[in-house]
């Protein structure tokens, strides 16, 4: 008797396809019964050889043996799994009249399906389970609805390139720049550039220079009105006296009416951002407890990009927020009349539409869930009620303030419809979170004030802020999208389901630490950034080869030239660091020319080709060529500048030029080197020195 075989891809997911299916027999590795055998892989099974596999000199790390370019590529069991992947093999190949492939309905669950199917040699025919959803109508109506394996084929050949363009940039690059500094550096295709976007904002922050200014305020009651910038304390100073007990009345006044439309439905990446910023929960934390949702059937599959539903799924969002209402506890006593419509487009909707909450979703439930599930229920059940409610709508008044001769400023904010506020406060309520909004002011402020309070406030300019989880992954997503319209395809580096993978990857590998919600790169990983040349820290570039794997599963595209692309870009790196390999090590070289000595240890300080290093290998003293600070006074940090700045610390300019005259200027460099952090660069005026 033949079976039916089912692959899916984790055991939970297995079990709620065969009780379905009615196959409800216990067996080692599988669910057998009504002429069915559901079986699951454990995430990856099979995965690409090791370089040694096609040639045992491998083995070691030398420069010559590079770039390793398989002709023909080989893949392996994993180890740890192979007694799963032999029970799968037997079920396929020995008992298997059809096969089912109901792995995740994604790019890379298709790869793990595949790769266990090739692996084991099977060519029985298969088809394609493809739903959203692990609710018993969906797995049902999916299996009545199957597709032909074949349907997918773009897309495997989009995961297979994927996989190797990973190993082909992994394992060269990681070799060729290991051996050239002597020391192990871990080089990913996608994590490298996240680290680099990292590294690139801190170094923003170090070289930020604060700018103090001051405001004048005038107040009265219910009234503030302000300066704008004043550079000048003594300005600042004379305004206010001037004003101060002084009346003062409304030139004009203008209103205008401002809307905050409503929100989308979540995709992974959004749910993942607001997660983080309401909750500091991690993006890998937050998938891990949608994937738990979604295996419980209470939400829909997470590792979607769309932000939409499909437009026959509004009579089933108009019974899951009448749920939400119903039973979901921060959403108790909410009343309005859902516009479903606004979230349905069938065009905006890929592999998957949104993330949405199921009709199994119950009261009773949540006692069941871990906190920080609960948390990603209620955000997910919330952002259906926000995207099928109204818009926030508030009158913004701006006021033009006449006092003694000088003109101020005064805003206020009147809201006329919360719409879909109300959500994240009532979230914030229900979790005892810190109440966040801008702070309503009357609507229009009187026409004359008999007299006014003048107070100088000090200010200074802020510098950027660190990523956090939630600015890094919108950073991600939008990569390379500087110049493509809201209906183009948009590019992003990594995918919803992998940029959470990358993030901890390059913190597990040292070279990100965390600080509260903040993301800091390490000493190591800003060395790292340092040293590689722009191929293979470009968000740009990273984020269009992404762009060439989703053309690749749409069918536009194929695997072959991708990966050609690829092989040719590792080459060209490997041929122009040749001369740096036949060396062994930078670090080490001691025939090239000192510059000086390292004011942080006291070794040698050469130039590579970005930068002035320190030969000592455990120092991060390094001087970037490419320095904001040089190129804002038209200068460049050139070889004799260098060592004077090792040798002295300071170095003179003669033809410096102004930002604001664009005329030219002497003064001297100073270089400022701290413990930790970034090297400082500051001007000294000779004729200007204090005796």
């Amino acid at each position: 008797m033949g079976y039916t075989v089912v692959v899916a891809e984790k055991p939970s997911v297995g079990c709620s396809i065969a009780k379905v299916l009615g196959a409800n027999t216990k067996k080692d590795g599988y669910m057998e019964g009504n002429g069915y055998r559901v079986t699951w892989c454990i995430g990856h099974l099979v995965g690409l050889s090791n370089a040694d596999a096609y040639d045992t000199r491998y083995e070691k790390w030398n420069y010559e043996d590079l770039p390793i370019l398989p002709e023909v590529w080989k893949h392996d069991v994993l180890s740890g799994t192979k007694k799963q992947f032999n029970i799968i093999k037997s079920l396929m190949n020995d008992v298997a009249e059809e096969i089912v492939c109901a792995t995740d309905c994604a790019r890379e669950g298709e790869l793990i399906f595949r790769l266990v199917y090739e692996q084991a040699g099977c060519r029985k025919p298969v088809k394609r389970l493809w739903i959203s959803s692990l609710e018993e109508s969906a797995i049902r109506k999916g299996m009545e609805n199957l597709r032909d394996g074949h349907d997918f084929d773009a897309l495997y050949d989009s995961a297979l390139s994927r996989e190797k363009a990973d190993w082909l940039v992994g394992i060269n690059m990681s070799r060729l720049f290991s051996v050239l500094y002597n020391k192990t550096l871990r080089i990913g295709r996608v994590q490298t550039p996240t680290l680099a976007m990292i590294v690139a904002r801190d170094a923003e922050i170090s070289e930020f220079r604060k700018e103090k200014y001051y405001i004048v305020h005038l107040k009265a009651e219910g009234f503030d009105a302000v300066s704008g910038h004043i550079t000048d304390k003594a300005e600042a100073d004379t305004m206010a006296l001037a004003c101060q007990g002084k009346p003062c009345r409304i030139g004009d006044a203008k209103q205008k009416r401002e809307v905050i439309k409503a929100p989308k439905l979540y995709d992974l990446t959004t749910l993942q951002r607001e997660c983080n910023r309401l909750f500091g929960i991690t993006a890998e934390r937050t998938l891990a407890c949608a994937q738990s949702l979604y295996e419980k059937k209470l939400v829909t599959y997470p590792r979607t990009d769309s932000c939409f539903l499909t437009e026959d799924m509004e009579q089933t969002a108009t019974e899951v927020i009448d749920r939400i209402l119903d039973v979901v506890p921060f959403a108790q006593g909410i009343q309005y009349h859902p516009d479903v419509r606004k979230v349905l487009n069938d065009r905006k909707v890929s592999d998957h539409h949104a993330i949405i909450p199921t009709v199994e979703i119950r009261g009773d439930v949540f006692s069941d869930l871990s906190g920080d599930e609960k948390k990603v229920l209620a955000m997910i059940s919330g952002r259906l009620l926000a995207a099928t409610m109204g818009d926030h709508l508030f009158m913004m008044t701006d006021s033009t303030v006449l006092c003694e001769d000088y003109s101020f400023t005064s805003k206020a904010k009147t809201v006329t419809q919360e719409g879909f506020k109300i959500i994240e406060a009532a979230i914030r309520k229900e979790f005892r979170l810190r109440q966040e909004g801008i702070k309503e002011l009357n609507g229009m402020p009187e026409l004359n004030y008999e007299s006014v309070d003048a107070v100088v406030s000090e200010q200074f300019t802020q510098p950027p802020k660190q990523y956090t989880e939630d600015t890094l992954l919108s950073a991600m997503q939008r990569a390379g999208n500087e110049e493509l319209s809201e209906e183009t395809e948009k590019k992003g580096i990594g995918t919803p389901a992998t940029r959470a993978a990358i993030i901890e990857k390059i913190i597990r590998s040292g070279f990100v630490r965390r600080e509260k919600k903040s993301l800091i790169p390490t000493k190591d990983g800003i060395a790292l950034i340092t040293i590689l040349p722009e191929e293979l820290i470009s968000p740009k570039m990273t984020a269009d080869w992404e762009m060439k794997l989703t053309r690749i599963a749409q069918g536009k595209g194929n695997g072959k030239d991708f990966i050609a692309g690829i092989e040719e870009m590792v080459k060209s790196l490997v041929s122009r660091y040749s001369e740096m390999g036949s060396e062994k090590t930078l670090f080490t070289d001691n025939r090239r020319d000192s510059y000086g000595k390292c004011p942080k240890c006291g070794n040698p300080v050469f130039q590579g080709k970005g930068n002035f290093y320190c030969n000592n290998r455990e120092c991060d003293f390094s001087l970037w060529k490419n320095n904001r600070f040089f190129e804002s006074v038209g200068a460049t940090l050139d070889e004799e500048a260098v060592k004077d700045f090792l040798d002295r610390g300071r170095h003179r300019y003669r033809k410096l030029v102004s930002k604001k005259t664009g005329k030219t200027f002497a003064a001297d460099v100073v270089m400022e080197v701290p413990d930790t952090g970034y090297i400082k660069f500051s001007m000294e005026f000779p004729d200007r020195r204090k005796k």
